[in-house]
């Protein structure tokens, strides 16, 4: 039977692997596979935060009854929504692939880790537009710099880290 996830999760794959050689003397395969990845995934995040801040918002601040949400938040949640089940498809099955944790064990760990990465850019994007008066996608750049650092380090070593035989995760 034909499964679209297996056909795309594949097809990526197999695109990364094509492109590899030209940077095997730098990096593994597989660091190569969450740079490749991930890189994709926070070029989208930083377009659809461009997008949101400068077309869907105008740099505006949204007003919900009582709650007013500054534009540049605004736009980090809207791209949120689209970036987090990408990154952690790719994650699960092109970069860390061989890990034996359950597939609800890790959407757990994974969504722990980003509340990590919302806080980072949270405090990040408030620090830097609202107190150091930076524009926004600027600031939203050197912020995923940070966060970047966070995820990959926390995702190879808490959710996606292999585990023994015997030491399979369940929930």
């Amino acid at each position: 039977m034909f499964k679209l996830h297996d056909f795309i999760s594949k097809l990526i794959l197999d695109l990364i692997d094509w492109v590899y050689p030209l940077f095997r003397k730098l990096m593994p395969i597989h660091t190569f596979r969450y740079a490749a990845c991930g890189g994709g995934n926070t070029v989208l995040d930083i377009l659809g935060f461009y997008l949101s801040y400068n077309f869907l918002f105008q740099k505006m601040p949204i007003h919900i009854g009582w709650l007013t949400i500054s534009p540049h938040i605004a736009s980090f949640m809207v791209s949120f929504c689209v970036t987090f089940p990408i990154g952690f498809y790719l994650s699960r099955y092109v970069v860390f692939q061989e890990t034996a944790v359950k597939k609800r064990a890790q959407l757990l760990k994974y969504f722990l880790v980003v509340l990590g990465c919302i806080l980072l850019n949270y405090i990040f994007l408030k620090l830097f537009v609202d107190y150091l008066s930076w524009y926004a996608t600027p600031a939203k750049i050197v912020t995923t710099f940070f966060v970047v650092i966070f995820s990959y380090t926390s995702q190879k070593n808490y959710t996606f880290k292999s585990t023994q035989s015997g030491d399979i995760e369940a929930i």
